[in-house]
């Protein structure tokens, strides 16, 4: 898809030293005290090659022209550094656990919520786009934004892939915590492969307006006095109306009952954020749009004097539930982003970190508390060195992402960041030609160059 030029770049090769030793593990590595040994390749097959297949986590996916996973991204699969103890995206899945089990126990004393953190990474295009009712013209669909093992088959973009099946299982308040995967630009603050945890919760009429009802809570009761002025004890009150949609309610949905279920998602929100960074934290809710929650919010936190958005949520968009067997339950939804919170909360300045080996970064948490306070020390001083790359591109069939891809294919996470500076389109030939510089902090016995490189359309 690229030009010669960027073949000529695969030529480069980067060269890591890493030396072996033992880093503190969880109760499962303590008997022989030492590193476990490497997974085994996820994958086995030639990506990109029409009509041939790839094998992913035991299984086999025939390739089409869909299929655009670069084997860097597919070498990430099967890592689940959320479930690897003592890693800071572990320690932060726990500590939302813990919060989550003391905060919210059924009946029988047992946690309300259930967890799924090891559910597989490969989902349908149904159920990433079409359960969740992404329109047939989201961005989010198109080859540039996510990637494709076929025109079926994907990496999940987002662990709400998994909230249609959960919630047709009969389940009404669980957690989702998993890798995803997202074709995106190359700095600081974004990897093709992340983390995420999704929580859902639905409620009946009965669980609903009784908790509205014996909440202690002072805002609550303001709101019981206003909006449902002349209503005794909830007895008239109802989940669902036919009507018309609006800024603060779905069709479907009385506003009584989309007010007491965004009031109890906030709340819930608000008691997690405390239980993370403490008290006296400033919060702020901004609205927003996602196709699959109405009325939809995300939340900002007041951080150090800066205002961070931390996480996307919103009251579930009705036709969802009742497609997944539903109907008479409403319910709230919201996703966070593991490696988000792990640098803010850590203050882990690059993400390209939480996939180092290196045992200066995994000790620093090997706590024996997971809601101990962790500062992370910086593991290098030495600078960054910047190199310019230089090359012609096609007009059509191409997406910055192609290019993205193909440097952290060659250069790994040595590669900090990729800049635009200049392009220029030919006005005779059908080829535009641009101009990119490329960043990566140089380490001892590491070493990364990108030299700068022109071809001829």
């Amino acid at each position: 898809m690229v030009c010669w030029a960027l073949r000529r770049a695969a030529q480069v090769r980067v060269h890591l030293a890493r030396k072996a030793s033992g880093v503190c593990r969880g109760p499962e590595y303590q008997a022989s005290g030492a590193r476990p040994a490497a997974p085994e390749p996820a994958t086995r097959g030639a990506l990109g090659a029409l009509g041939g297949t790839v094998e992913l986590l035991g299984k086999s996916y025939p390739q089409d022209g869909y299929s655009n996973l670069s084997r860097k991204v597919l070498s990430r699969v099967g890592r689940n550094l959320h479930n690897r103890p003592h890693h800071p995206l572990w320690l932060i899945k726990e500590r939302v656990k813990q919060h989550f089990y003391a905060q919210y126990v059924g009946r029988s004393g047992t946690p309300l919520f259930s967890v799924y953190d090891d559910l597989s990474p490969v989902v349908t295009t149904w159920q990433n786009f079409d359960s969740l009712l992404v329109p047939a013209d989201h961005p989010s669909r198109k080859k540039g934004d996510s990637y494709y093992l076929n025109a079926t088959h994907m990496l999940r973009a987002h662990t709400s892939a998994h909230q249609w099946d959960l919630l047709r299982a009969g389940l009404d308040a669980f957690l989702v915590v998993g890798d995803v995967y997202r074709r995106d630009q190359i700095d600081a603050q974004h990897h093709p492969v992340f983390h995420q945890l999704e929580a859902v919760r639905l409620f009946s009429r009965h669980q609903l307006f009784q908790w509205g009802w014996n909440s202690s809570s002072g805002s609550l009761r303001f709101l019981q006095g206003h909006l449902f002025a002349g209503v005794k004890d909830g007895e008239n009150l109802q989940l669902f109306e036919q009507s018309s949609r609006s800024a603060h309610k779905q069709e479907t949905h009385t506003l009584e009952a989309t007010k007491l279920v965004e009031f109890d998602l906030k709340q819930t929100l608000t008691r997690l954020m405390t239980h993370l960074f403490g008290d006296g934290l400033d919060i702020r809710w901004v609205d927003c749009y996602f196709p699959f929650t109405h009325p939809s919010f995300e939340m900002e936190i007041n951080f150090h004097g800066e205002w961070l958005e931390i996480l996307g949520c919103g009251v579930m968009e009705q036709r969802l539930v009742n497609s997944a067997g539903a109907e008479d339950q409403i319910g709230w939804a919201f996703g966070l982003g593991l490696e988000r919170l792990a640098m803010v909360l850590y203050d882990i300045p690059d993400i390209r970190l939480f996939w180092s080996e290196d045992e200066r970064f995994l000790k620093q948490f090997c706590v024996q508390d997971i809601n101990q306070k962790v500062k992370f020390q910086p593991l290098s001083k030495y600078p960054a060195v910047i190199n310019d790359i230089s090359f012609w591109l096609p007009r059509e069939n191409y997406t910055e992402n192609d290019f993205y891809d193909l440097v952290r294919t060659i250069g790994g996470d040595l590669v900090e960041k990729v800049d635009l500076i200049d392009k220029f389109e030919h006005p005779k030939i059908d080829v535009s030609f641009c101009n990119l510089q490329a960043a990566a902090p140089e380490y001892p016995s590491k070493s990364f160059h990108l030299s700068p490189l022109t071809c001829n359309a």
